[in-house]
């Protein structure tokens, strides 16, 4: 199972050139700038704009020389920034209405379940004036899923919602992520949504691919013109190994060692991702006893790269088989003396982890 995407477009003032073989399960992360043509490329596949070029999902043409599916004949959902649900019908109405654009024994997903995935099985009787915004965009997402997608094309599904209504949402994407085999197109330009969400990265700028790879591994390079700014780190699978009752922390262990973090309620055995920004990390030659900081890691450089500021640098440390990136000053990397080989001591603030 794949998705083959092949897309030039030239409008003058904007060019799109991509040529990219994603995977046919889990969450594709299209990120980038605004600009760099992430819904352009959605809407491509989508076929909701046209332009040369060939697309292939799961093995079907939907696009190539001679062939162009219109958009009702793509077994595709789509989930806006705007929920757009029709505010004259029901929450139940506004499922069904997703429910009957496929033939009942065409039908691979069913309303009981998407109710359940969701938690939108109370709101069924309410129209769209009395749903909050994430409410509002669960039942997108749910109309959307009734459609039995082959592919799931989601712009920016939670740019329109404050931070509240985005932390109540979270959790029901990861639930889709992690229960439906239906391959998901994210669109974001925000670093934490693909840290949680996605299994492999595309980075666009300006058009044109500048990255692309399995997440983990892609964030951790340092040889690629991905901007993230502040926000350059990477993601750790882990899984919670202790949960300190006392202190209200969990141990979240990975191939590398164990790190503490706040303690959000998971099961002990529960995989999560651990996410650990570079700006947050800090490097010593030796083993810190007398410090505040409660997780230190052994580990060797890997790779020193240029940051953004002439001022900075980006370290890479390679724990185990995990990577952990640092950012530095290079009069503090001179220093310590960093080099590829060198043992140093990875300090980590639990506070700064997000699980």
């Amino acid at each position: 199972m794949s998705i083959r995407a092949k897309f030039r477009l030239d409008r003058g003032d904007f060019s799109l050139d991509v040529d990219l073989d994603l995977p046919g399960r889990g969450v594709t992360a299209l990120f980038g700038e605004s600009g760099s043509g992430k819904t352009t490329l959605l809407r491509l596949i989508a076929g909701l704009e046209r332009a040369p070029g060939h697309l292939e999902v799961n093995g079907e043409v939907w696009q190539d020389d001679t062939v162009f599916l219109p958009t009702h004949r793509r077994a595709l959902g789509y989930v806006f920034q705007e929920a757009s649900l029709f505010p004259h019908l029901t929450a139940r109405r506004n499922l069904e209405y997703g429910m009957k654009r496929v033939p009942a024994a065409q039908r691979r997903v069913d309303l009981d379940r998407v109710l359940d995935l969701l938690g939108i099985g109370h709101l069924l009787e309410r129209k769209p004036d009395r749903l909050s915004g994430g409410e509002r965009q669960r039942i997108a997402i749910g109309r959307a899923l009734l459609t039995s997608p082959r592919v799931l094309l989601m712009d920016e599904p939670l740019s329109a919602l404050d931070l509240a209504r985005k932390q109540e949402i979270l959790p029901y994407l990861e639930r889709l992520h992690d229960e439906l085999e239906i391959p998901i197109l994210y669109v974001s330009h925000a670093p934490d949504e693909v840290a949680r969400l996605a299994d492999h990265l595309v980075a666009l700028e300006q058009g044109r691919v500048v990255a692309t790879g399995p997440l983990l591994e892609t964030l951790a390079r340092l040889d690629l013109p991905i901007r993230l700014g502040e926000d350059v780190g990477v993601v750790l699978d882990a899984v919670v190994a202790e949960r300190d009752e006392a202190w209200h922390l969990l141990r979240a262990d990975f191939t590398g060692g164990g790190l503490w973090v706040r303690d959000s309620g998971l099961a002990v055995g529960r995989r999560v991702r651990v996410r650990i920004l570079a700006r947050d990390v800090s490097l010593a030659l030796t083993h810190q006893e007398d410090t505040s900081i409660q997780n230190l890691l052994h580990g060797s450089v890997d790779q020193i790269a240029d940051d953004h500021h002439p001022a900075l640098a980006l370290v890479r440390i390679q724990v185990g088989e995990a990577a952990i990136v640092a950012r530095l000053t290079k009069r503090s990397a001179r220093t310590l003396g960093l080099k590829p080989g060198k043992s140093v001591w990875i300090q980590i603030k639990a506070v700064a982890l997000i699980g």
